[in-house]
């Protein structure tokens, strides 16, 4: 989700930086008794008894976009993976964030205050359960199960409605009175149960996201003819629910680099999409993904292409576009989408886009699901561009990683915002991304700004928004210029390896990062993401010399930075002069740069986009 709000010259180091013992990173009791159990390993691997759950979801729904009913089944086949016997099943109910009397981080509108979820039928094994006596804490359902032993399966069967908001647009809701809409949280879903907290108990307050098992998923979305579906997952069944025209351009769509115009203005007026039953149903299937959504409108554009991402297999990622006529700015998004894509695959984390398709659609937030992103219009092609490239890069983080996004939320959003900064520059190369830099610089170590790795959930506003976006993006960034392109790639390439399809930690996000780089990093990790402090670098000093400058840089803050030297001529001319973090590793506080150059040297200044300093007035200096 994102939050609306060179030329080297000459140098070297008077000194190398000597070996470091590397220090422990802090560990709470909770995580290290998961390390003790052997469920992760301090060589970033899984552990030996490394295990999670999983369950198969049958989900057969139907949605009235004018009323906003959904009602339906899910038929949930739960594996317990885990060495416990589960004696309760907790299941999460998101829609209840809207329920009557539900408690929840900020208002919503009086008309979308409604009963919730309503559970008219559940079965466990095929034994019906009294729904009145249900245990329901807003988002939160725990239901009493005759014990479920490790290796077992368990059948729930549940019957459900309840109705969409039409405001108060969180993530998910009803996208304009015309019957469009993005619907995701729609079905009761059970909770994650795992080696460290159990069963995720944490409350759906609406700021902090999710944390669900990968599982797969056989859905059937019923809606009223003219309404097209886009959704997570495969469509299993085009040939019955579009005409033949319209399913003949989607084939081709798959198969071509050619952007193609599954449905256009012309198209909208005939009203010839869908096959003309009053009521359609759309078939998805999705396997080994943390959620499902889906979206809906009978007055949308849709514009379709697909690319090679993997050279190997030559398999293809479909992408898609669905928006409303009225709002030009999409019209590009088809080509900003599909560049995000090849970006994704080719150049940055430079791992094959995951899924068969993304779909981008013209709703009313800025956010993320599996395969699909619910993205408002925005008023700049440059915002656009931002916006497209960070929700598509959640892709690989969370959906790929099955990171715990209410717990972590730096990392997922850390890495799109990275993605989003190096992204954003291949699509435009006139586009400088510095999203969330200059409010960290302004906000370092003030009451505003906790450690990265106070959870998720302490934190709201301002601090939240810090810890999630900006500062992690600028730790994987400094990561990445100390150990060089290529071995940053060898080492998050590691990490994806071991923990993708799993439930990986923050602690285990470090050590397979190590490991993968063949180089420890717990300096930078504990003074980065633990440890509190500010990023301040000062020029203290400047010698010249027969052409030789001396310059003494100085780190006033705690926060390891790099080194960013600009060095303006008198015939206005500049060269840059950079030294990555790994200059400050010994703990030092001040570095000496020397260069020769044989212009005359007018001003030295400290300065670049993604290096944030509480105090810039003592960067710059002026030679006499």
């Amino acid at each position: 989700m994102r939050l609306i709000t060179t030329l080297l010259c000459l140098a070297w180091l008077t000194a190398a930086v000597p070996a470091v013992a590397q220090p422990q990173l802090p560990m709470p009791r909770n995580i290290a008794a998961a390390y003790q159990k052997g469920t992760r390993s301090p060589d970033g691997l899984p552990g030996k008894n490394y295990w999670q759950n999983t369950a198969a979801y049958t989900i057969k729904v139907d949605f009235d976009p004018f009323s906003r009913k959904l009602s339906g089944t899910v038929d949930i086949d739960y594996t317990n993976n885990s060495p416990d016997t589960l004696k309760q099943i907790v299941f999460k109910l998101y829609p209840n964030l809207y329920q009557k009397g539900a408690p929840r981080a900020s208002r919503i509108a009086p008309q979308d205050v409604s009963e919730g979820v309503q559970i008219e039928r559940l079965s466990v094994n095929q034994e019906p359960q009294d729904v009145k006596k249900l245990r329901i804490d807003a988002t939160n359902l725990t239901l009493r199960i005759k014990p479920l032993p490790p290796k077992q399966k368990a059948q729930f069967s549940i019957a459900y409605h309840y109705f969409l908001n039409a405001g108060s647009h969180m993530r998910t809701g009803q996208v304009d009175s015309l019957g469009s809409a993005f619907v995701a949280y729609f079905f009761p879903r059970i909770a994650v149960y795992d080696d460290v907290d159990g069963w995720n108990r944490t409350p759906y307050l609406g700021p902090q996201e999710f944390y669900n098992d990968f599982c797969s998923f056989t859905t059937e979305i019923t809606v009223p003819k003219n309404f097209v579906l886009w959704a997570t997952g495969d469509l299993n069944n085009a040939q019955e629910v579009l005409t033949k025209k319209y399913a003949k351009r989607l084939a081709n769509a798959e198969k071509k680099d050619a952007i193609i115009a599954i449905i256009d203005s012309t198209d909208l007026k005939r009203r010839d999409i869908t096959a003309q039953n009053d009521r359609n149903t759309w078939k998805f299937t999705a396997q080994n993904v943390v959620d499902f959504a889906f979206a809906t409108s009978d007055h949308y554009l849709w514009n379709a292409t697909s690319l090679v991402v993997d050279p190997k297999t030559k398999r293809r990622t479909r992408v898609d576009v669905a928006f409303s006529p009225v709002h030009h700015d999409f019209v590009e998004v088809i080509h900003f989408t599909r560049k995000t894509v090849e970006a994704m695959s080719y150049s940055f984390p430079k791992w094959p886009f995951p899924f068969s398709h993304q779909t981008v659609f013209d709703g009313l937030d800025q956010m993320e699901y599996p395969m699909m992103a619910n993205d408002n219009p925005v008023t700049t092609r440059e915002d656009a561009i931002m916006l497209t490239d960070h929700e598509i890069f959640h892709a690989m983080f969370p959906f790929y990683m099955g990171t715990n996004e209410t717990k972590y939320g730096w990392m997922d959003e850390g890495w799109a915002t990275l993605g989003e900064w190096i992204i954003s520059s291949i699509i435009e190369p006139k586009l400088v991304d510095d999203y969330g830099v200059q409010p960290y610089a302004q906000l370092a170590s003030t009451e505003a700004d906790m450690p990265t790795m106070t959870l998720s959930t302490q934190q709201t506003g301002t601090p939240f928004f810090l810890n999630s976006y900006p500062k992690p993006a600028l730790g994987y960034l400094y990561v990445k210029q100390m150990l060089g392109d290529e071995l940053f790639t060898k080492a998050l390439h590691h990490y994806i390896g071991q923990w993708n399809g799993k439930h990986p930690l923050p602690w285990d996000f470090f050590n397979a990062m190590n490991a993968g780089a063949g180089r420890d990093l717990n300096w930078f990790w504990k003074r980065w993401f633990f440890d509190p402090g500010h990023p301040d670098l000062a020029i203290a000093h400047v010698q010249q010399q027969a052409g030789n400058l001396q310059v003494t840089v100085e780190a006033k803050g705690t926060k390891p930075v790099p080194i960013e030297l600009v060095v303006t001529y008198a015939d206005n001319t500049t060269s840059k002069i950079f030294r990555d973090v790994s200059v400050w590793e010994a703990g030092n506080t001040t570095l000496q740069v020397e260069f020769k150059s044989e212009k005359t040297v007018r001003k030295l200044e400290l300065k670049g986009t993604y290096v944030p300093d509480t105090n810039p007035k003592d960067n710059v200096y002026v030679m006499k």
